[in-house]
Order: C-alpha cells, then structure tokens, then sequence
C-alpha cells in the first residue's frame, strides 16, 4: 500500500483496494521497463489505464462530492457563453456539428444545446468523445434530465470522427491532463525524470536525457527564452502529447473553430525563471498537493498547459490561430454581463448565488485569469466574437 500524505483524507476500502489494483498493474510496467518508467508513462496509466485510471473508472471526479469542480459545473451561464459563440461559428459557416472533448457529467453539453436552441441555432449533431464508460452513462443521464427532447441529437464516439468535420470542437480542461515529460536541469546536464518501486512506494529515479524529441524542445525553448532561465535545479514539465493531439484535430477540421479552454500560461511566463518547480498539481478530494505517485487511480494529475507550444503546434498542422484571451474577458465579451441581467433579481438568494458564480468564473484571483481560451481554425475567416474585448495573440 503506498503512503498517503497525512493532510490527505485515507481512502476507503473499496477505493484502497481499486488503487492496488493499479499498483499491480503500474509495478508490472516497472518490471518490464527494466526497473523504472518514464513519468509520462505512469501519469498515463494513473489517469487512463482501462477500468482502473483515474479517468477511466467510476469514482466521483466533479462538483462537491469530488476532487474539483470545473466551470461547466460552477455555473450554466460559462456554458451559455460557449454557445452564443458557437451561433457565431455555426451561422457563418452554414451549417455544422460541435464536438466535445471529454464531456465531464454532460453538463456543458446540455447546457450549450438547450442555449443554441433558444438561439434558434442547434447544431446538426453533437458529438461526444468519450474514453470513460462511467462518465459516458452520467452524461447521458444528465442530457436526459436536461435536455431530453435533445437527447436524440448527441452521439457518443470511441475515437476522432474522419475528416470532413465542420463547425465547433469544445475542449474544456483536456489539455492540461495529458500525460508529460518531467526534465531538470542538473550542473553536469539535463536528466529525465523517472519512476521506479523501492517494493513499498513508488520513487523517483532520474535518468540522463535521452529521447531525441524531449531534447529537441528543450533546445529549442534554450534557444528562444536564453539559457540563464534554466538554472540547475530547475524542474518543468514538455507536453508531446498535445502536439499529436493538434494533429489530429487539424487532420479532421475542414471547416471552423476549435475552443480550447484550460488553464495555463504563454511560453514565457511558463518556463519564467521563478518557476523552478515546475507547474505539476494533483487533486484529491478538493486538496491540492503535489504528489502524482500516491493514491493512483484516485487522484487527478494536472499540469498547466503551455499555449504558445499548442498554438506554434496548431500553425504547423494547418491551422489559423484565431484568438487568445483570458476566461474573463472571453466571457464578457460573449454576453456574460447580459445573461447575469436576466436573471430574476426578485430571488434575491438565487441572485446572489449566481453573481457569486460569476465571480469566480471571471476574478482575476479565481478562474478569471489563470485560464485562458485559445481558438483555431481552418477556412474562418471572419473575427471570433469571444476575443473582440481583448485578444493576446501578441503575447504568445
């Protein structure tokens, strides 16, 4: 059993037992590997190994009764904005589908459909990718407690539609638990960082660098931020995955947008010389801390997504970069301010619960700044409404 830190809840037994189970499953890796495993690797299998990753297996993951609540969950006026920019994507275009990236409770689906369809807008389909059979069957009991009569209209998918897909893709807090490479910086060279098993824990074990792709970003972030932010000692996380994952996207978008929404920073502020640790955070039960390699399979493993690497990614793929901003200001300039006016004001404990929710959506010490929206696109010309109020291409 591995140790849990003491200011973390213990697990029950039953979630005790299915966090073995994975254990098991990790240490065969291990086994096979030689004696370790690269980082990415296990945060793969913690957070999406069949059946038992964090992920892929039953445990409650959203709102109160989980490790963390998202925007869509916070409140349904962050989805409402979503949609009031898919009107502007799916009319200019003609017609189109939205597909979302890993779809939470359903939430954000049913919420984003209902609002389309009091905007006269609803989308021809609405696709739902979707990994874990657990949150597959919440959502579609969600969107049918919701939105039944628009039940019929989404569709659930194993894997990425052929090419050929046109109008929306929703990516809201994807990117950001993908797996990634850790990297120090070391007085006689740049080391990887690894996990092995002392027979009770996992440890850390640090192996000289040796993968040509890792080796390539980091010249390449050397090269353009200066040597001197990377003192010995500095710890960061490289995102690969992303880049496959932009890939694919651009390989399927024929025509419009796709919103990604997460948080993070611009290169610079990513790799600033401050931050020496790195960005890698887990969640358990509404605590933060920065242990990955306890409690797998029951805690979620994040790190802040770089957005100047997705979008240079999205570039060499083929696509537009279209917008980058703030949550808030995305927000704002998608009718925020003129949905809250709608609210009933008459309920005044109601009203003020909804202008609570809006200000962690948009208060620069909530969620309003730490994430952002970047937007791509393939054969959209036109200027994306969400970025009208402030848009820090610039700053990428």
């Amino acid at each position: 059993m591995q140790q849990v830190s003491t200011d973390l809840p213990l697990p029950d037994e039953l979630a005790q037992q299915h966090s073995d189970q994975l254990i098991v499953e990790i240490r065969q890796q291990i086994d096979a590997g030689g004696g370790d495993i690269d980082f990415a690797r296990f945060m793969e299998m913690a957070l999406y190994q069949p059946g038992l990753g964090y992920y892929s297996a039953g445990a409650r993951k959203f709102g109160k009764g989980g490790d963390f609540i998202t925007a869509p969950e916070l409140s349904p006026l962050f989805s409402q904005c979503l949609a009031h920019q898919c009107q502007q994507v799916l009319t200019d275009i003609g017609f189109g589908d939205i597909l979302e990236f890993g779809a939470g409770t359903g939430a954000m689906a049913s919420e984003v459909l209902l609002e389309l369809e009091r905007l006269d807008s609803l989308p021809g389909q609405y696709f739902i990718l979707e990994l874990s059979p657990d949150l597959k069957q919440r959502q579609q009991q969600t969107i049918k407690q919701r939105a039944p009569h628009l039940l019929e209209r989404v569709y659930w998918l194993d894997g990425l539609p052929e090419s050929g897909f046109q109008g929306v893709i929703l990516a809201n807090e994807v990117v950001d638990a993908m797996p990634v490479h850790l990297i120090q910086f070391k007085e006689d060279g740049l080391v990887e960082r690894f996990v092995g098993d002392n027979g009770s824990d996992f440890v850390w074990q640090d192996r000289p660098l040796a993968s040509a792709a890792l080796q390539q970003r980091i010249n390449a972030l050397t090269e353009e931020l200066g040597g001197e932010v990377f003192c010995p000692g500095y710890l960061t996380e490289i995102n690969l995955a992303q880049t496959a994952w932009i890939n694919s996207l651009a390989a399927m978008l024929e025509k419009g947008v796709a919103l990604i929404i997460d948080y993070g920073f611009p290169q610079h502020e990513y790799y600033h010389e401050d931050r020496t640790t790195g960005t890698l955070m887990c969640h358990y039960r509404h605590r933060a801390h920065g242990d990955p390699l306890i409690l797998p399979g029951l805690q979620d493993i994040t790190a802040h997504v770089d957005f100047t690497a997705l979008a240079h990614a999205a570039q060499e793929a083929g696509l537009d970069v279209m917008g980058y901003t703030s949550q808030a200001q995305f927000l704002l300039a998608t009718g925020l301010g003129e949905l809250l006016a709608e609210q009933d004001q008459g309920d005044v404990r109601a009203y003020m619960e909804v202008t609570q929710q809006v200000k962690k959506l948009t208060l620069p010490n909530e969620m309003g700044e730490l994430f952002k929206v970047l937007a791509v696109a393939r054969d959209y010309p036109e200027t994306l409404k969400g970025f009208l109020l402030q848009d820090r291409r610039g700053r990428l």
